[in-house]
């Protein structure tokens, strides 16, 4: 493009192929590869790199004091992620410590080699001169868990640890003592767990965490440690199984799904006046189109006097001149009222319409009968009421309000009966919506939207 001639009307197909596709991610990913190995022909390495399905490869870093359990979570963790597991005493084994003359080939071997499998860190780095080495050799983990418990429950637990002089199995003498007195008879006190030397110990970490913490900002997590060492495990797992935020560029397409009187149009106002989205509901279009008489207007006109339903082709029409305006393009929109089946959204797919935010609004019927069938208007002010959530201020307004017939429970009844036949064929089209109950304050509803919007959706892991 010719940078003199900005600003680019950009065709909407570009940015929603970039996004389905991940290519910022992927180029992202590819240019740090690039810097952090430097090999002499990077073709091959950048070929051999998007062959590979990076998306999952586990980079965890485990910290926590001593007898936070962090080995015990990591091993799991290793087990379920089928991932490499590197202690401290791994390392000096595999001569891969941080402080040997040699660090650089060794850190650089172990990046290669563990690239496919993924690796975890068992209490690595212990102090911030290890993390900014292992930061320079480009080992960058992805997820930063740290343990955390008070001082005094970390030392009694390291004094009931006892040992398996001939097995090496470690016991506690409340969490897990072994039922053979054979075995209680030999087991050992290990070195260095005297309170004394825990606390030592705890100084010590104490002193280094607070050095290395910042060194991981935006992929850090503090569990608690002083709860069962299974539900420990379970808030690492899901942890480690989130993807974090992209600094891809992001324009919001929401799909707002619910029956009448979920709240849709609340919800789109909100979205639409927080960040910027166009507000398109699909009913107030084709009124707008009879009212401007335009030329669709023309041929949605006798639909709404016979008031029969508009055929999907005028209502696709009216919608993509819509959606097609630059404004949609560059902000984004919020789409409400339609597709109402699963032939619809299957046209609105077809034609490059592809939400990458879909929410379904589940509301029972008693609640919606309660909204809707209570609300009133005045005809001599055009004020509406409710009468339970905004009654009338006087008698004398309460005894001329009018209800409008489209609010009566049979017709309620079956337009919540029309939605909830299409709805299962519409969330299984849409397999990435996100379903929230819609019977709840709508600033709480409207929280829960925010957050499926802001945050990447869920990944399955193989």
């Amino acid at each position: 493009m010719d940078a003199t001639t900005a600003p680019h009307r950009i065709p909407p197909q570009m940015p929603q192929y970039g996004e389905a596709n991940h290519v910022f991610e992927l180029m992202q990913n590819m240019l740090e590869q690039l810097l952090i190995h430097q090999p002499e022909d990077p073709i091959p390495f950048m070929i051999d790199h998007l062959q590979r399905d990076n998306d999952y490869v586990p980079k965890i870093v485990i910290l926590g004091p001593p007898a936070s359990g962090k080995t015990t979570i990591a091993m799991w963790l290793a087990k379920h992620l089928s991932t490499n597991l590197l202690s401290v005493e791994g390392l000096i084994a595999k001569e891969y410590s941080p402080l040997a003359a040699d660090a650089r080939m060794h850190y650089q071997n172990l990046n290669i080699l563990f690239i496919i499998t993924g690796w975890i860190l068992d209490g690595i780095p212990e102090t911030r001169e290890q993390a900014l080495t292992i930061q320079t050799l480009g080992i960058s983990p992805r997820h930063v868990i740290v343990l955390s418990a008070p001082d005094t429950v970390l030392i009694e637990r390291n004094l009931g640890k006892r040992i398996d002089p001939q097995t090496g199995e470690i016991y506690h003498t409340t969490f897990d003592w072994p039922p053979e007195l054979e075995i209680q008879n030999r087991l050992m006190v290990p070195a260095g767990i005297s309170e004394g030397e825990t606390a030592r110990k705890l100084l010590e970490y104490h002193r280094n965490i607070v050095r290395i913490l910042p060194s991981y900002p935006k992929i850090l997590k503090v569990i608690s440690a002083d709860q069962p060492c299974v539900d420990v495990f379970y808030q690492a797992l899901t942890y480690v199984q989130t993807s974090h935020r992209s600094n891809a560029p992001f324009t919001p397409r929401v799909l707002l799904c619910g029956p009448v009187g979920s709240g849709k149009s609340l919800q789109a106002a909100l979205l639409a006046q927080k960040y910027g989205l166009i507000n398109v509901c699909c009913g107030q279009l084709l009124k707008e189109a009879v009212a401007d008489k335009s030329k669709y207007g023309d041929l949605i006109q006798p639909f709404f006097e016979k008031d029969i339903a508009v055929p999907d082709n005028i209502i696709m029409k009216v919608l993509k001149q819509r959606l097609d305006q630059q404004d949609c393009v560059e902000r984004g929109w919020v789409l409400h009222g339609f597709p109402r089946d699963l032939d619809q959204a299957h046209t609105m797919d077809s034609l490059g319409y592809k939400p990458n935010r879909v929410f379904f609004l589940n509301v029972p019927f008693d609640s919606v009968i309660e909204r809707l069938s209570l609300r009133r208007t005045d005809p001599v002010t055009g004020e509406r009421y409710h009468l339970m959530y905004k009654p009338p201020p006087t008698m004398e307004v309460q005894a001329r309000l009018l209800q409008n017939p489209k609010d009566s429970e049979e017709q309620i009844k079956l337009k919540m009966d029309l939605f909830y036949r299409n709805s299962a064929e519409l969330e299984q089209f849409y397999r990435d919506a996100i379903t929230l109950n819609g019977d709840q304050d709508p600033y709480t509803v409207f929280e829960y939207i925010e957050s499926g919007i802001i945050n990447l959706l869920p990944k399955k892991v193989p």
